[in-house]
């Protein structure tokens, strides 16, 4: 295999391909073809250490040196992101790549092995360590900003859960003409149906046990509120500077600050891409349109910002951002409000962006009385 030279500097990519049963390391360094070695070691130390010794064999057999630029990288998947903390530890450059910024072959079928896989990303991240260009790579949280992300995480499992357990009991019951019920009516079989007679016996002990594991979800709740103070300091210093702010709550500060605001963002147009806030316009030949907005990112996030972005209007009506919300709809019905509140999201993810990084309070908002 030969390497390419770029001015002074040599350069050689390498990829790794993961899987359950094994790693396929993918190595190439400009020549024509892909170097590809599989690493099926049981524990993640061994793998972790014939993969180090892969690239310095790689490394050697492409007639690379000292100053040869060389950089791992593997798709964000189930691994995390402890194999590249690994290797940084380890002096070597890596990153992790957005599975979807690679380009692939936009005809209707076609061939996808794990060797094609690697033979592409090899090629695609050579391409990037030139121009930066040919792939996205994904920002690497600290451990503690990865830590923090959990509390949230398992919130909304736990809310989901709760949420649909009551929901499967309220439509039992309701096929059965019972639209009022709560827990302690339930639990004493006290529930009539429309005629008057109690429910069957096996429904009774279906909406017992389901009652149970709602109870159980909402103990879980319980506990997992009175863990939030282990929050790390920066995320509780972040979580803190937004509930000042009059519209956004604790429920609202703690989802933001561990949903959006741990990245580090370089401008406002990276902030809207994350929350998936941007328009995605058409224009090819003589036909022009806009999309819509993208939906990039986590739904959640973006129904968050949407229900927050009410909430501001309504407590921040003298801030920039209500006001121009005000100008934009004056005299237009709802459809149209509910349009351009999409547009008071990004804004509002934007400026309370600005409002952590630099201390700026949104023009015009106002913070809570001390």
């Amino acid at each position: 295999m030969s390497t390419t030279q770029i001015g002074c500097c040599q350069m050689m990519a390498v990829v790794v391909e993961i899987s359950s049963a094994k790693w396929l390391v993918g190595s190439y360094s400009g020549g024509k073809n892909v170097r590809k070695k599989a690493l099926s070691q049981e524990c993640p130390q061994a793998r972790l250490l014939a993969l180090l010794a892969e690239v310095a064999t790689a490394l050697e057999r492409a007639g690379g040196d000292a100053g040869t630029r060389v950089v791992v990288a593997y798709e964000a998947g189930q691994e995390g992101y402890w194999l590249v903390r690994a290797l940084r530890a380890a002096g070597i450059e890596a990153e992790v790549i957005d599975a979807t910024s690679l380009q692939v072959d936009r005809r209707a079928r076609r061939a996808k092995t794990d060797r094609l896989d690697a033979e592409a990303l090899a090629r695609a991240l050579y391409l990037w360590m030139s121009d930066g260009k040919a792939l996205r790579m994904v920002r690497v949280p600290s451990l503690a900003d990865e830590d923090a992300r959990e509390w949230q995480r398992e919130r909304d499992r736990l809310e989901s859960a709760r949420r649909g357990g009551l929901d499967r009991i309220g439509k039992k019951l309701r096929t059965h003409g019972i639209w009022d019920w709560d827990a302690e009516r339930l639990r004493q079989g006290s529930l009539r149906k429309l005629d008057g007679e109690p429910i069957g016996e096996m429904l009774q002990q279906v909406l017992l046990l389901e009652l149970d594991r709602v109870e159980q979800t909402e103990q879980c709740l319980l506990r997992l509120s009175h863990c939030l103070g282990q929050i790390n300091p920066q995320t509780q210093a972040r979580i803190d500077q937004l509930a000042r702010l009059k519209g956004i709550g604790p429920v609202g500060s703690v989802a933001l600050a561990l949903l959006l605001y741990w990245r580090d963002f370089d401008n406002r147009r990276q902030v809207g891409s994350c929350v998936g806030l941007v328009g995605t316009p058409y224009d090819s030949g003589t036909k022009r349109e806009d999309q819509g907005i993208s939906k990039i990112g986590d739904p959640r996030l973006r129904g968050l910002l949407i229900e927050l972005s009410w909430l501001w209007l309504r407590y921040q009506p003298d801030s920039a951002i209500s006001q121009w919300f005000a100008q934009r709809t004056q005299g237009q019905g709802k459809r149209h409000k509910r349009i351009m509140i999409v547009a008071v999201a990004r804004r509002l993810a934007i400026a309370l962006w600005r409002y952590l990084r630099d201390g700026i309070i949104p023009a015009g908002a106002q913070l809570k009385a001390a």
